[in-house]
């Protein structure tokens, strides 16, 4: 299935997220995070925008591309925004260093290549 307009920005805004949570957690133990609220505050943003830009994309691609578990994303993301004071600072670390990584491997896969790559 070809990626419509909506799908590269969305995918595109995924891999961003993606990126940006591990630039903000990177050489961080788990008690550095705990004792930081800025460095919190911005991985729930992302985690935000990660889900966000999730339940843009169409049904249609996500049905092309079932190993990604597209709700999981999204829950997430609602857990964030809609039940903030439940929000469990040891899953999204763990989420971090195990699941971001293969995700992002497969949302870069999925991407074009830019105009200069080909």
């Amino acid at each position: 299935m070809q990626l419509n307009n909506r799908d590269i920005a969305s995918v595109w805004d995924m891999v961003q997220a993606i990126r940006y949570i591990q630039s903000f957690t990177a050489n961080l133990t788990f008690e550095d995070y705990l004792n930081d609220i800025r460095t919190i505050s911005a991985v729930e943003r992302q985690f935000e925008v990660l889900g966000e830009a999730t339940r843009r994309i169409s049904d249609g691609f996500r049905q092309t591309h079932p190993a990604i578990n597209w709700q999981h994303i999204v829950g997430l993301r609602n857990i964030v925004i809609h039940r903030y004071d439940e929000v469990d600072q040891d899953i999204l670390w763990r989420i971090i260093h195990s699941e971001l990584v293969p995700l992002l491997t497969q949302l870069e896969s999925l991407l074009p290549p830019l105009p200069d790559q080909q």
